[in-house]
Parts: C-alpha cells; sequence; structure tokens
C-alpha cells in the first residue's frame, strides 16, 4: 500500500507546515506554496508545480491513498478544486482528509474520513459549498495578510491624534497637541485618572479612563501598527511620543498595576505602599479634623486589623519623614551592594540586534533594482524584519534606566524630597519602592523599605 501527502499554505497567513506533522508513515510528500508574484493567469499552474509532479510520479506508480489536511487546498476556486477531484478520480486514488469534517464518514484508513467516487459525488454540493465558503475567507485573509506586509494601516477609523493619508496614518496637528499633552501629564504624575481629568479640564476632552488607557498601551501613537494576528510592525509613521516616553509610560503602567486600583491615583504619596508588619494588612490616609477648626490632621490606619486590640493609627507626617530618610540612606547602598544586571551591557546587546536589521532593511531597494529580489518577496521580508524589531524594542523598553547609580546619588539627597509635591513624590516613591513595611516595637516603630529591584 502506497500512501503519500500534499500541503499548500500561503506564507502571508501561516507558517510553512512541517512535512512530517502526519503522523503516519508515509512514502512521498509533496508541498506547493502560494505565490504572490505571478500574474493571475499563471499564478494557479506556477504554485502548483508539486502537485503536477505528484500527478506525473502516480501515473508512473500508481498510489493508493493521498493525505491532505483541507479540501479547499486542492485549488483556488471551485472549479479547481473539482478539477484536481476529477483528476484523483481517474487515477483511482482515495483522498484522505486529515483535518476538516465531512457529511460522509465509511470506514477509512485510521478512522479519517475518506472522499472517493459515488460517496463525493453523493454529498459534492455540500462540500463545494464549504470550499467556497473558506476559499472566501481565505481571500479576505489575503487581503490583509497584503496590506500587513505593505505596512498599511488596519481597516476602520485613525486614533484620536491622527487622520488618514493614502498610504499611513499622518499626525493630526489640530488633535495630536491634546494626545500628546495627556502623556506629559501622565509620565509627570503617574496618575490615569488625573491625566484624564486634565484633558477635560484643559481641552474640554472628555474620554474614559479605559479609553485613556488604550490611549497609553496603542502603538500607533509610538509610530508602530498592530494588527488583529497580534504582529507589530514598527516604525510605520510619525509618532507622537518618543521611544523613551513609551518606555516609561511602560515602567509606570507595570508598577501602578501592582497596586491596588483607588490607590494609583491617590493624591498622597505614601498611599498604597505601607503595610502594618504585626497584622500584614495595608495601610490606609485618614483624614481628622477639629469641630470649628480649619486644621487637618492625616494619619496611616491599617485597614483590615485583626488584632486585639488593633493597632493603632500613626501620624501621617511621622512615617513620610523617616520614609524620606530612610530612603535617603538605603537606596545608595542597596543599589552599589546589590546583585544588577548589566543594564547597559543588555542595552547595548539588544540596539546591535536592531542596528543590525536596520542594515538589512536598508539592502532590500537595491537587491529590487537589481533583480536579485522580485518586490513581493522583499515587501515579504521586510515585514518580517520590522516584526522582530518591534519584538526587540518592546525588551529594550522594559528594561530599568541605565543610569541607577547616579539617579540614586540624585535623590539621596533630603531637600530632593523635600522640595516636592506630594503628586511628585508619589511618582518618584514607586519609581523606586515595591512596599513599606511598618515594625512595631512597644511604643515605638520604624520602617523597612523594599526596593523594586
Amino acid at each position: 500500500m502506497k500512501i503519500i501527502a500534499y500541503l499548500y499554505s500561503d506564507p502571508l497567513l501561516e507558517p510553512t507546515p512541517d512535512r512530517d506533522l502526519w503522523g503516519w508513515d508515509i512514502d512521498h510528500v509533496y508541498q506547493d506554496l502560494a505565490i504572490a508574484t505571478v500574474p493571475k493567469k499563471g499564478k494557479e499552474s506556477a504554485a502548483r508545480q508539486q502537485w503536477q509532479q505528484l500527478l506525473e510520479d502516480c501515473q508512473a506508480a500508481p498510489a493508493d491513498y493521498l493525505l491532505i489536511r483541507r479540501v479547499e487546498e486542492l485549488g483556488d476556486s471551485v472549479q479547481a478544486v473539482g478539477d484536481r477531484l476529477a483528476e484523483l478520480e481517474a487515477l483511482n486514488i482515495r483522498l484522505i482528509v486529515t483535518e476538516q469534517a465531512t457529511s460522509t464518514m465509511p470506514p477509512a484508513l485510521a478512522d479519517q474520513p475518506i472522499l472517493k467516487g459515488a460517496d463525493l459525488q453523493a454529498d459534492l454540493l455540500k462540500l463545494l459549498q464549504q470550499v467556497q465558503r473558506e476559499q472566501r475567507s481565505r481571500r479576505i485573509r489575503q487581503g490583509h495578510a497584503q496590506n500587513r506586509v505593505q505596512a498599511l494601516p488596519p481597516p476602520g477609523k485613525a486614533p484620536y491624534g491622527y487622520r488618514r493619508s493614502k498610504s499611513r496614518y499622518v499626525v493630526d496637528r489640530s488633535t495630536a497637541p491634546v494626545v500628546k499633552d495627556f502623556f506629559e501629564q501622565f509620565l509627570l504624575y503617574g496618575s490615569l485618572n488625573g491625566a484624564v481629568r486634565y484633558l477635560a479640564k484643559r481641552y474640554g476632552k472628555k474620554i474614559a479612563v479605559s479609553t485613556g488607557h488604550r490611549w497609553l498601551t496603542n502603538p500607533v501613537y509610538r509610530g508602530d501598527l498592530a494588527y488583529q494576528n497580534g504582529e507589530l510592525v514598527s516604525d510605520t509613521h510619525a509618532p507622537i511620543i518618543s521611544r523613551e516616553e513609551a518606555a516609561q509610560v511602560d515602567r509606570l503602567l507595570r508598577r501602578n498595576r501592582q497596586m491596588p486600583p483607588r490607590t494609583a491615583s491617590a493624591p498622597r504619596s505614601l498611599a498604597g505602599l505601607v503595610v502594618c508588619s504585626e497584622c500584614r494588612s495595608p495601610m490606609t490616609v485618614t483624614r481628622v479634623s477639629a469641630p470649628r477648626h480649619d486644621r487637618e490632621y492625616l494619619y496611616l490606619r491599617p485597614t483590615g486589623c485583626t488584632q486585639t486590640p488593633k493597632c493603632g493609627a500613626i501620624d501621617y507626617g511621622a512615617i513620610l519623614q523617616q520614609t524620606i530618610e530612610r530612603i535617603c540612606e538605603d537606596l545608595p547602598r542597596a543599589v552599589a551592594g546589590g546583585d544588577l544586571p548589566d543594564v547597559g551591557t543588555i542595552k547595548q546587546g539588544i540596539g546591535g540586534a536592531i542596528a543590525a536589521k536596520q542594515t538589512i532593511l536598508a539592502q532590500l531597494p537595491p537587491l529590487v533594482t537589481s533583480g536579485v529580489l522580485d518586490q513581493e518577496t522583499a515587501d515579504l521580508r521586510a515585514y518580517k524584519l520590522r516584526t522582530e524589531m518591534a519584538v526587540l524594542q518592546s525588551k529594550l523598553a522594559q528594561l530599568p534606566p541605565v543610569n541607577l547609580q547616579a539617579i540614586a546619588q540624585t535623590v539621596s539627597i533630603p531637600q530632593f524630597w523635600l522640595d516636592l509635591s506630594e503628586a511628585e513624590r508619589r511618582f518618584y516613591f514607586r519609581e523606586f519602592i515595591r512596599q513599606i513595611e511598618l515594625i512595631r516595637n512597644e511604643e515605638t516603630w520604624k520602617l523597612k523599605l523594599m526596593f523594586i529591584f
């Protein structure tokens, strides 16, 4: 018994399938790839050279079974599929479909559905309708894939701050400053709610917090395009924020995700950071005012203390003052003594990999001009290079600042912290501190700082 297999795939839509995917002992595997460079009239025959070889080989040495994944892989139209089924029928080859259910299920090799002779004729209409739907879907996906290869924007309205041109997004000078100011507010204070409120107050632009979060994470504002298949193509149009600003946005968002939602934009700098060591409860900022007095007192108290008696509240100003003293003393020592990775070397390596891919990208147009590559192959190669560069740039954005020791020396000066507002202090505290543990000792207490790194 002789078993052969046939594979047909489009590199724009899927990775090239493995020739050994069948799980059976196959005598020979024939594999064709879709060709986008051949004129339409000759595309079908030019892309099916291995199919023609299959027919020639079967005329010389007939096969018993032919394995395919899906029926629509036999042709680019219903007529082509029908013609190839007729060719198999003439050669008396039984067709086994491995990844597609059919309504006829006669006994078959390895319990797979077989299409043959009268069974095929009885169910031909339903089969061809299914093939027609699959091919229509495939043509739509091929159109989207061609747009991705050419780095064209996806369908739909351009994001706020941009407008559509013929082939790319163009910065809208009337709305882009609003988006730019939104990012600057978020970078300055690290508060998404605050940035949303700022837009409403400054520009009268009211957006939901969820919309603001989508702006912060949207690759379009960084000069990249994201497609529905999850792939990212870098440097396709003019960005509204720089790569350095985008990296800082990502760090702030990761930091805020680790905190309770309401404390991410709380007005007090210690909100969400302090934990009581006795009851392990987070501590919240409470305000107390005396009757007929304008003065307000701030305290930190546990939110869910289970101790008896309960852990008492402590003056907010005292904890803030000791936090500044501890960070000025502990941060330089933690940076100097910590086993930190050489961020500079890592960044240099990733930057070198990006530069190497940019060099290859610059070599593609001359190869097309000299005839070494056709335009479609060059476009596909450029698309893959840009997606690989986008992955590397994402890794680069996740790295901490390279001059951490210099920053630690700067922020270890007490006056630096005292000159900041509460919102600015909140930003810098959360840049370095993961948690502050309040350790109680009878009538006294002290703080233990746990840094992010």
